[in-house]
């Protein structure tokens, strides 16, 4: 990975790895030194589909990790299935503590976003907010976005006046 970052002149801090919790819990002792070796690179490193596997709450505050992914298994049921409430609201509240963004996975609808905004998880992916593009297409989505945005800030500007 050093070599990666130092051949293609990529800034450490500027790539996230997304690691599944299967995976990280194959062999956590050596997980924990690899991803230590990431993390001391400067990496961001996330796990995901988090709560979907068999890992233990005691092995995840060892691992240096950034950032929680919540699987769209739990979001999917948000926000009227009191299971899934509990189980994102927890995830949120652990998270918190141990000081890991989270992204919610799956979003699919306006409610579903706005529950997980109110328990204070901002990042959010899903078909809510768009469907995968292809490569080629993904400067013109990106360009529309930037020109969205400087619109939607100057409209607040504005209003301020």
């Amino acid at each position: 990975m050093a070599r990666a970052l130092h051949s293609t002149g990529l800034e450490a801090g500027r790539l996230e790895l997304e690691i599944t919790e299967s995976m990280i819990m194959q062999n956590p002792v050596e997980t924990v030194q690899q991803l230590g070796e990431l993390k001391a690179l400067g990496v961001w490193l996330s796990i995901d589909d988090f709560g979907t596997g068999y890992s233990s709450l005691s092995h995840l505050k060892r691992f240096p990790l950034d950032t929680l992914k919540i699987d769209r298994s739990f979001v999917d049921g948000l926000p009227g299935d009191e299971d899934s409430v509990a189980i994102a609201e927890a995830i949120l509240a652990m998270a918190k503590k141990l000081k890991f963004s989270v992204v919610a996975e799956g979003v699919e609808n306006a409610a579903q976003a706005d529950f997980l905004e109110m328990k204070g998880c901002t990042l959010l992916q899903g078909y809510h907010f768009g469907k995968p593009v292809p490569a080629a297409e993904f400067p013109q989505l990106a360009e529309q976005l930037a020109k969205s945005a400087r619109l939607a800030i100057l409209a607040d500007w504005q209003g301020g006046l």
